[in-house]
């Protein structure tokens, strides 16, 4: 038989088509080539935004930096220009509603400049004259308005004064706090600079106070070199009312100087001096030179300029003088 021929201890063995199909099913296993394991570095957590308590408190903290700064600025003595630009700097914030009211936005740039310098110059006491200045002659501009408007005789722009109105205004004063600033005559003369500062503005509140009164309530104007009657307005011309309120004026404004330390008892009737006839010079400019032929370049900021440079240095040799006479 065929069967027997086979030897019995013959090993089984698979056929080659059984082993290929076993072998596409199931493939080697294949060997992993393993880096070895870096250290794990812990993730930072992203910050939380503060409490509300914590912003409160910066907050709080933010405003108390502020005003030990503004405080430190307001008491520099003597001031610096830092100091005066940031103490004026908070004032102006402060009362721009008012000082807008009374200034062109130009204006409000010189009048900035000017109380920097003021400051810098006279200190918070100085600074204050002129705010005294600038609410008084406010006043008194816009008192009445629609009817100066009406006659044609009121300040142009509402009342609202420009960097020319600015400048007219306070020139002398200006001289004089550089004079000062830079100690120009030494010690002896830094009080005929602080007096003829006084004395510019005073010079000047009387005059505005004196026109815009005699153009509200005026009955009648006059002119000052002839005394004819004349229109409201008129350049040169003067009334009983005006000339009475001007002169309250120039009284309450060297008073206030002297409740601020700036003038003593005697400088004060030297500033009211001086003031009434700077401004009686500056009527018989207005009367005589204002719009004339060959005159063109006198407008009233120059006119004003010169009105309270005459302050000014009336002030100064009077004192001058008296000084002189008591030594």
């Amino acid at each position: 038989m065929a069967c027997s021929l086979l030897p019995l201890h013959a090993p089984l063995s698979s056929s080659p088509r059984i082993l290929s199909s076993r072998s596409s099913s199931h493939p080697a296993p294949r060997t992993l080539h393993l880096s070895p394991r870096l250290p794990r570095v812990p993730s930072r957590p992203l910050p939380s935004p503060p409490p509300p308590r914590a912003l409160t408190d910066i907050a709080a903290g933010a405003a108390g930096s502020l005003r030990d700064a503004l405080a430190d600025a307001f008491l520099a003595s003597p001031p610096t220009w830092r100091s005066s630009a940031v103490s004026n700097l908070s004032v102006f914030v402060a009362g721009s509603p008012v000082l807008l009211s009374g200034l062109s936005a130009p204006g409000f740039a010189a009048a900035y400049l000017l109380g920097t310098l003021m400051w810098r110059a006279f200190g918070p006491p100085g600074f204050l004259l002129v705010v005294a200045y600038f609410v008084v002659g406010t006043a008194v501009t816009k008192l009445r308005i629609k009817q100066k408007e009406a006659l044609g005789v009121a300040e142009k722009r509402g009342g609202r004064r420009g960097p020319g109105g600015v400048i007219g205004s306070s020139a002398a004063g200006c001289v004089c706090a550089l004079l000062s600033i830079y100690n120009v005559g030494g010690t002896a003369s830094a009080e005929l600079w602080r007096l003829g500062f006084v004395a510019s503005f005073c010079t000047k509140l009387s005059d505005t106070v004196s026109s815009e009164i005699g153009k509200a309530f005026g009955k009648t104007t006059y002119l000052v070199t002839t005394f004819k009657v004349v229109p409201r307005g008129t350049e040169g011309a003067i009334s009983v009312e005006g000339t009475l309120s001007g002169i309250l004026a120039s009284v309450f404004f060297a008073s206030v100087g002297y409740l601020l330390g700036q003038v003593d008892v005697p400088q004060v009737a030297v500033c009211v001096l001086a003031s009434q006839i700077a401004n009686y010079g500056e009527s018989y400019i207005g009367a005589t030179l204002q719009d004339k032929e060959g005159f063109e370049w006198l407008n009233n900021d120059i006119v004003n300029v010169l009105n309270i440079s005459i302050g000014a240095i009336l002030a100064v040799l009077m004192q001058h003088l008296l000084v002189s006479w008591s030594s």
